[in-house]
């Protein structure tokens, strides 16, 4: 009896396996196909502003003058609140120094 309840287990266990990854496999195998004219279209735009990012140089993409003057109008608005009159490169990532601080010794031997 408990010879048959496993295998009847084992036969649920392989059945739901392979229904996994003949699931799995037609789903590896639609991304090799051709996408409908809404997919490819974005995934066209992903791409096209891919490029236009790598030629900005990591800055805004396609901005407007108004926009390029906004975005500069608020850093230097930020180094003027945060870099104390010192010249700072908000693109810098900052730099942090942690001093060790100085411990009393404590007297462990029970003596005052």
């Amino acid at each position: 009896m408990l010879a048959r309840m496993s295998l009847s287990h084992l036969r649920r266990l392989v059945a739901t396996c392979g229904r996994r990854n003949i699931g799995f496999t037609a789903i590896a195998a639609q991304k090799t196909a051709k996408l409908d004219p809404i997919q490819q279209l974005f995934v066209d735009k992903i791409h096209e502003y891919d490029t236009k990012s790598k030629t900005a140089g990591g800055g805004l993409v396609d901005p407007s003058p108004e926009i390029g003057k906004e975005m500069h109008d608020e850093q230097e608005k930020i180094k003027r609140q945060y870099s104390d009159g010192k010249e700072v490169n908000l693109s810098d990532f900052p730099s942090f120094q942690f001093t060790e601080p100085s411990v009393d010794p404590i007297n462990m031997d029970g003596k005052k």
